[in-house]
């Protein structure tokens, strides 16, 4: 599988967020934007408006991961701003089927993250039904934290789980990716990696995406 790249917008200069993205778009696949209500997690990000704002600035393929208690409440606004993708915490919603059906009503692709402390099993009986599995390499809430190696094995049983029954979700992993570790979340079977500090901290950041992509495709 062809490995992808998402730059994290929370790690963004929010004074020029249009010069960051158009920097970063044409090397990236995905677009991954963290919306948190300052409940599901303590922080605060950003919401629709400035969605909608980044989507005049570039037509990437949005991943919008919801780290909210009520992610389904917002998914029609969502689906107008722009959004491609939508991801769910399995914390917030252990039966995600109403979140899953209204993103599909709103024509959303839908996925579902599990936090560090969270295995595998928790998603495994949805995920046939997912675009992609999220399986978070940090705590959620805050950008800059280094990576958590036991988010390997759980990459490892998502991707055991999707290819012995056939389907066809991404494992995507997210947080503290930086060229040392892209090629051992791919070699245990991410095929999106999100990335935000190693990308728009770095000081070209095209170039961090570049090298990024060179690191994870050594470990195809």
């Amino acid at each position: 599988m062809p490995v992808m790249i998402a730059p994290s917008l929370l790690a963004a200069d929010f004074s020029r967020l249009r010069e960051d993205v158009e920097r970063v778009a044409p090397v990236s696949d995905w677009l991954h934007l963290d919306v948190m209500d300052g409940h599901f997690v303590p922080n605060i990000s950003f919401g629709i408006p400035v969605i909608e704002a980044i989507r005049g600035v570039t037509d990437l393929y949005f991943d919008c991961h919801l780290m909210t208690t009520n992610p389904d409440a917002y998914l029609p606004e969502l689906a107008k701003a722009g959004v491609n993708l939508v991801t769910v915490h399995i914390e917030a919603v252990p039966d995600p089927s109403r979140a899953l059906q209204r993103a599909r009503d709103n024509v959303l692709d839908f996925g579902l993250v599990i936090n560090p402390g969270t295995p595998f099993d928790a998603v495994a009986p949805f995920v046939e039904k997912c675009d992609v599995v999220v399986v978070m390499s940090v705590e959620p809430g805050h950008g800059g934290q280094p990576f958590i190696p036991t988010a390997l094995p759980k990459i490892e049983a998502a991707r055991e789980w999707v290819e012995s029954r056939g389907l066809r979700a991404d494992i995507q992993v997210d947080g503290g990716i930086t060229p040392e570790n892209a090629g051992q979340a791919i070699s245990a079977g991410a095929t999106v990696l999100v990335a935000g500090t190693a990308v728009f901290r770095a000081d070209d950041p095209l170039a961090a995406v570049e090298a990024l992509r060179r690191a994870a495709e050594t470990d195809e």
